[in-house]
Parts: C-alpha cells; structure tokens; sequence
C-alpha cells in the first residue's frame, strides 16, 4: 500500500490486456488522464493509474465507468507498465494509424477539392477511395469486427473525431477514433462497395456489399444517414454461420420443440413470432424456413431486408419509395402459385388482413408481429381490423422470444441454492402450471457469470428464451367470446404453457445462462 495515496500498488509484470478488458475505457481519454482498466475481476473493473492523487483524473474515471454500470478499484502503477497497456491498445487501432499516415497527404489533397472523388469515379477511375490506406482502414475495421463477434459497427462522425463503435451481445462499445479528415475517403470508399450515390450526402441511402474474411463468406448491409457533422454509417454484419442454426439448437424446450415442429407440418395457417426489435425473430424464422420441405414446396418470402440468402426459397426484398410494400407485395405472391409465404412483418391493417386471408385460402404462413408477449398477438390483430372469428381457424401457434446472455463455460461461479435464492426461485416456481412442474428439477447451485483472462464479462454470446402458445378448441372458442389478454394467458397457462421467464429458469437450471438474467426478464 502506497502511504501516500492510500491505494494498492500493481506490478503487471508484462501482462498483455486483452481488447475485451480495453474497450471499457477509450484509448484517448487512457492517454489524456494516464489511466487505463488493467483487469475485470468478480465483476469488478481494475483500474491502473499514473498518479492516483490526479483528482481530475479520478473524477473522469468515474464518468467514464459509470456508463458501464461496473464498479472500479483503483490501482498505483509504473510509467512502463503504463506505457506497455498503450501498446495493447494498438491491436485494431495500430493497423488502422499505420493506414492513417499513408493517408495523410491525400486526405489534406482530397480536402482542398472535395470533388475530386466524385469527378474520378466519373471516368472510372476512383481515385482516392480505391487507394491502398483508406482500402485498409475499412478492411481492418470489418476484419475487426467480425472476429469479435460484432452484429453491427457503428462508424459516428462528430466535431474533433470520428467514432467507430461495434455492438457485441446487444451493447456498443467504442473501439477507436479517427481523424475527421477521413470522414469522406471512409464513406466513400463503403459507398462503391455498396454501389451507392456517391454524391448523394442529403438524404439516407441503403446497400449491402459480401467480402471473404477468415475464409468465409460475410454479408454487410449498409445504412447511411445525413447528420449535422457528416453521413452516419451502419453496417449490420450478416455472418451466415451465426445467422442459420438449426431448429432443434435454437433453444426451445422439447416440448416446445414438438410443438413448433409440429406446426411447420400444417399445409396451412398462420405461425406467428413476436418480440421487440433485436429479439432474434429473423433468425428463428430462418431456422424455420430450413426446416420445410423446399424441393417439393414453392417457398416464397417477402423481407425488410433480405438478410440471409436461403436455398429453395424465393426471396423478395420490399420497396416503399417505389410502393412496394408488404401489402402490394403479398398481392403479387399470391399471384405466384405459393405453398408456404414468410412475410417478414406485419407492420399495418393491411398487411394483416392479407396475411390472414392468405393462411384461410390453403397457405402456411410465417410472419413477426410486434407485441410483448404471446397472448397479445389476438388482441393486436383484433385492434388491426382482423375480425376474431378469421383469428381462431387460422392461428396455429404463437411464440413470444427474448435474448439472455449465456455463460462462458470456464468463466462462472457456483451460487448456491439456499437463502434468499432459494426464496426467489420457490416463488417463480409456485407460479408454474402444474402440468410443467415434472420440468423443473432445482439444482443444489446455480451459476453467475465471473471474469476470467479468457472471458472478462463472464459471458460470450447470447441465447433466445421462448414462450409458445398453442391454439387448441378452448382458446378458438374464448378468441370469440373474450379475447382479453388475461382469459387467453389463464386457460393457455392451465394447458401448461411456460413463460420466457420461466424458460430462463429452465436454462439457469442447465447452468447455461447466469442466473441474474432472471431479473432482466
């Protein structure tokens, strides 16, 4: 203990910081306050500074900190071993400095005449773009990215930089800075990638572009927005590895599994999957798609997006500027002689008369619906003007879904199941419908996620919960009597139906998701 500062002193001893412990704290708030984290441990950011006593310093660690609802220790160390974390830093960063400098007498060029990008697209030659630096920045950018297991990155111009965030399991996280001058070279370079108006900087364009990374296939889909300090981009990263996972990984409970395999057997009706946006409704429904019969079935899906190529089925990608809507495009594949129809959401009366009717005249329907639960699927497509008596012969089964984190397998602890635990868990039990109990068998411990070198959030991706309601006489008949979201949850309940909460439960209790996922949920 340093007498002076009364905080702990920390020899690193030439530890490497991993980038997963780095990109709680940004490189250019390390460097100007000359602190930086050093470790996540029992949920607990480590944090090392220069000069302990810098109460700026300390007061800009908590700001920063605070956003990640983490606590933090502080800790005393040598200059080197700070100097050292700075050199950490420079996994994505470094490549991207090196790119950087290349760039920096065409970029001062390409600012004097900011058409000159434009003029030599024209003549077929792109110029600045297609030069070796700005290829690079962006190529590392998305390398970056999808080995991290990043879904979107988020490239955000501001006053004095340019901010490039990724957003892994759900969160953003800020994973370097770039010089303004570069806005125009990196946008423009994505915008021939995408086969995007590169002189179109007003208004929002969208494109999606492929590149082979590690050996494998990726999709990009692209979106550009005009803000006050330059276009805003947003690549979604479409892995197909992460994006197709067969029906029976997706994590349903096996008697939801047969329920819903069950379902995808019915020459018609309406399947309907619902939750918030970033719920992993798309990759469900892609799931599904794999599993029909596609050689003797003509499979035709209609998406907002396309995201995902999948083989044997006919994809159409809806266009609202050229009033290609849902609505007009179910019209035309109604028209196309189709067996089954994914009609990626019903957003509108319109749509959801559509689909309706689709499922009534002898089609199997798969669609997304946004509701929080699946009880409140009928009283939404009441309120869309579906009349309840055209609800209850068409709706074969409703699923509700959520993400939860799941638990890296050699970064958890052992919680055990007495106490105030014990409590929690009894009484989300006593709510079980009793035909569901014989599920539900209460370990001696539970697990929460712990960091680890490997693993310093203590969980590595995520997992979807699921709640499934099967129609069945009893509900048909209060569909046309008192569809009220309580009746229809008491008798699908008392038929055994089990809750997204609940299904987390079920999944604690294999030990793959941490156990203070419960309360998110």
């Amino acid at each position: 203990m340093d007498d002076t500062t009364e905080v702990p002193i920390k020899d690193l001893e030439g530890k490497k910081i991993s980038y997963d412990v780095l990109r709680y704290i940004p490189e250019e708030s390390a460097v100007y306050y000359k602190f930086a984290p050093i470790g996540l441990v029992d949920g607990t950011l480590e944090v090392g500074m220069t000069n302990p006593d810098n109460v700026a310093a300390r007061d800009a660690l908590q700001f920063i900190v605070s956003k990640t609802n983490l606590p933090f220790k502080i800790f005393a160390i040598s200059q080197k071993d700070f100097d050292e974390i700075l050199e950490s830093y420079k996994g994505l960063r470094g490549e991207v400095g090196k790119a950087l400098g290349e760039l920096d007498t065409e970029i001062q060029e390409a600012q004097e005449t900011k058409q000159k990008l434009i003029k030599k697209t024209e003549h077929s030659d792109v110029g600045l773009v297609e030069e070796a630096p700005v290829t690079k920045i962006v190529a590392v950018i998305l390398q970056h990215a999808t080995s991290g297991g990043a879904s979107d990155i988020h490239i955000e111009p501001g006053v004095e930089n340019i901010k490039v965030r990724f957003r892994v399991d759900g969160g953003l996280f800020t994973s370097l800075f770039l010089p303004v001058s570069v806005l125009d070279a990196v946008v423009a370079r994505i915008k021939i990638l995408t086969n995007m108006k590169l002189d179109e900087k007003r208004k929002p364009q969208d494109g999606r572009f492929s590149a082979r990374i590690e050996g494998r296939r990726i999709d990009f889909r692209v979106s550009t927005l005009p803000t006050y300090f330059g276009e805003k981009v947003v690549i979604r990263i479409l892995d197909p590895e992460k994006g197709f996972i067969k029906l029976d990984k997706i994590g349903f409970a096996p008697s939801d599994f047969e329920k819903v395999r069950a379902a995808l057997t019915r020459p018609y009706g309406m399947i309907l999957i619902t939750g918030p946006t970033g719920s992993g409704k798309t990759t469900t429904l892609y799931s599904m798609l794999n599993e029909l019969d596609r050689e003797t079935n003509n499979v035709v899906s209609l998406e907002d997006p396309v995201e995902y190529s999948v083989a044997g089925v006919n994809q159409s990608q809806v266009r609202p500027e050229i009033a290609y809507t849902f609505a007009n495009g179910l019209r035309s594949i109604l028209r196309q002689d189709p067996d089954i129809i994914m009609v990626g959401e019903i957003r509108d009366r319109e749509t959801a008369r559509l689909a309706v009717q689709a499922a009534l005249t002898g089609h199997l329907v798969l669609t997304t619906l946004h509701t929080n639960s699946t009880v409140g699927v009928i009283p939404r497509l009441i309120d869309m003007g579906v009349d309840p008596y055209l609800i209850a012969p068409t709706l074969i089964i409703a699923i509700a879904q959520r993400l939860v984190s799941v638990l890296c397998p050699d970064s958890k602890e052992t919680v055990p199941v007495d106490g105030a635990v014990r409590v929690m868990i009894d009484k989300q039990l006593a709510e079980l419908p009793e035909t569901a109990r014989g599920e539900f068998v209460v370990p001696a411990e539970v697990y929460r996620a712990k960091s680890s070198p490997t693993c310093p959030s203590g969980t590595k991706g995520r997992e979807a919960v699921f709640e499934v309601l099967t129609m069945d006489r009893d509900i048909e008949k209060l569909i046309l009597t008192n569809p009220s979201e309580s009746e229809i949850s008491r008798i699908a309940r008392a038929k055994g139906m089990t809750t997204m909460k609940e299904d987390a439960l079920r999944k604690v209790f294999a030990g793959v998701v941490p156990f203070e996922e419960l309360a998110k949920l």
